[in-house]
């Protein structure tokens, strides 16, 4: 006899470990199964755009750092169109050696997760509103029970920033800052620096979808 949904008890939640490495970056974790990784380098040796580094850590509300975290990244090409049947802008060019997404876990030693992609275009927003270049993420990990969704911008899109709508709907401005990663170089490369922190004074700004 099946039971009214009244009498039924509540599934046990379950949060994102601690194999989400073995299943999503198993790579990573010392398991060759998987043909095609989707690991953290988004771009191919005829990708066009500017070669950028996104790279940080994730931090827990203690001030410790997240060794286990699982992040996704996407964005658009560096015209501003996304690699998506949905994104119907015709006037902007796909980039065949671009994946716009990638899949990263921050390092069991050092705790620092890394990106290697392009800059990103502007894409148009609710009422074709431009918005400035940015990556969007989802974090995951043990304790984390629904994934965690933020965006990255750039410290030196300092114009952008300031018109982008998604930001401007952020009441605290000093909330916004969380969102913005700091440029700097190493090795020749472009890197920019954005730690994510899950909890607490400094704590980044989530969105629900």
């Amino acid at each position: 006899m099946v039971q009214p949904l009244g009498y039924l008890k509540e599934t046990a939640s379950q949060t994102a470990g601690p194999y989400v490495h073995i299943g999503l970056i198993p790579k990573q974790a010392g398991f060759a199964i998987f043909d095609n990784d989707f690991g953290g380098n988004l771009v191919g040796p005829k990708t066009r755009g500017e070669r950028i580094v996104i790279e940080g850590r994730v931090i827990d509300g203690a001030g410790e750092l997240v060794r286990d975290a699982l992040i996704e990244l996407w964005q658009a090409n560096s015209v501003g169109r996304y690699n998506h049947p949905d994104d119907r802008q015709d006037d902007k060019a796909l980039d065949a050696d671009f994946r716009g997404w990638g899949r990263a876990g921050t390092d069991f030693e050092t705790g620092l997760y890394r990106f290697e992609t392009i800059k990103p275009g502007r894409v148009p927003g609710r009422e074709g509103k431009l918005q400035a270049p940015h990556a969007s993420l989802w974090i995951v990990s043990r304790g984390i029970n629904i994934g965690l969704q933020t965006r990255v911008y750039f410290s030196d899109e300092t114009e952008a920033n300031a018109a982008d709508p998604v930001l401007n709907a952020i009441a605290m401005r000093e909330r916004r800052k969380t969102l913005i990663a700091q440029k700097s170089s190493r090795d020749g490369q472009t890197i920019y620096t954005f730690d994510i922190v899950l909890q607490g004074d400094n704590e980044t700004v989530f969105f629900d979808a």
